[in-house]
């Protein structure tokens, strides 16, 4: 990791950057895109964010600061439910409660405790957005995956600290993300992870409580026994996310149908110059911001004494 007078910034491959972005100034495309996608004027957006900053103080029992250093934060969640602050407030209430009941997976999301999952090269966030501006992050739950190296809750909380810090890029709250799930290698071992609770969990956190624009997740090199990991999941899935969800297979055709091969690295078929395995580069780009998450793990409902 790299720091210049903009932030810090990891190198990928030929000449590629990644660098979580604070920009609000948006170019063009992304305004008309919040306008269109998110019904997002300057009007509407400061009479949103006054009324959930309104509901968050009401709710007495949820420790959310509503002044201007929550702004972006606030933002996220009002971009993915397109300005309707009374459901960005009841994505808000899910979120906290969600993480409330289930400590194993949500407490204490700090980088510097998750180096592990990092240092197995299972997740990768790719320096160059689609053709859509989306983030894009792949997840290699298949051959990088070793059970008695990393757990199934590790990676989940590695994704969590990646999503969060991709929500506070105003240009993704705008565009969305993409998650290409690669379940090359898998086995019946990584199956025996999965259990029908923690399925339930993780839609429950994609569905009511992330607020990120999850646009479209794409599964590939799926062995046959993935239909045993999607028979866990299907039950819980709403409709709209099974509409997102887009199976590939071995068929790399397939997926540039969906994806620019100008951002995708070329073992999915794409032209980016870049092996997926810099995990520990990323760790130490989301340890850059551990004050900020740190900041961010205190928010939430008051514990019982």
């Amino acid at each position: 990791m790299e720091v210049d007078k903009y932030g810090p910034f990891v190198k990928m491959g030929s000449g590629h950057e990644l660098r979580f972005e604070d920009d609000t100034n948006f170019e063009e495309s992304y305004k008309e895109r919040a306008l269109n996608d998110l019904r997002e004027t300057p009007e509407r957006r400061a009479e949103a964010l006054e009324e959930l900053r309104r509901l968050i103080r009401e709710e007495k029992k949820l420790y959310l600061p509503t002044d201007e250093t929550t702004e972006l934060y606030l933002l996220a969640f009002l971009r993915v439910c397109k300005f309707y602050p009374d459901s960005a407030f009841k994505r808000v209430k899910f979120l906290y409660k969600l993480r409330q009941k289930n400590p194993k997976y949500c407490d204490d999301l700090l980088p510097s405790l998750e180096k592990n999952v990092f240092a197995q090269n299972i997740l990768t966030v790719l320096p160059s957005r689609d053709q859509l501006g989306r983030r894009i992050l792949i997840t290699e739950c298949g051959q990088r995956w070793k059970i008695k190296n990393c757990t199934l809750t590790e990676i989940f909380r590695g994704i969590e600290l990646v999503i969060e810090a991709a929500i506070l890029e105003p240009r993704t709250q705008v565009s969305g993300t993409v998650l290409l799930v690669d379940f090359a290698g898998l086995t019946i071992n990584h199956v025996w992870q999965f259990t029908p609770n923690f399925a339930k969990l993780v839609l429950d956190w994609i569905q009511y409580s992330m607020p990120a624009r999850l646009k479209e997740v794409h599964i590939v090199n799926q062995p046959y026994i993935f239909n045993m990991v999607f028979a866990m999941f299907k039950p819980f899935m709403q409709e709209k996310l099974r509409n997102r969800m887009l199976l590939h297979g071995y068929d790399h055709s397939s997926l540039l149908a969906h994806l620019d091969a100008k951002c995708l690295p070329i073992k999915y078929g794409g032209l980016l110059d870049m092996e997926t395995d810099q995990g520990i580069d990323l760790w130490n780009l989301l340890c850059y911001y551990e004050d900020n998450y740190k900041v961010t793990n205190e928010f939430g409902y008051k514990k019982k004494k």
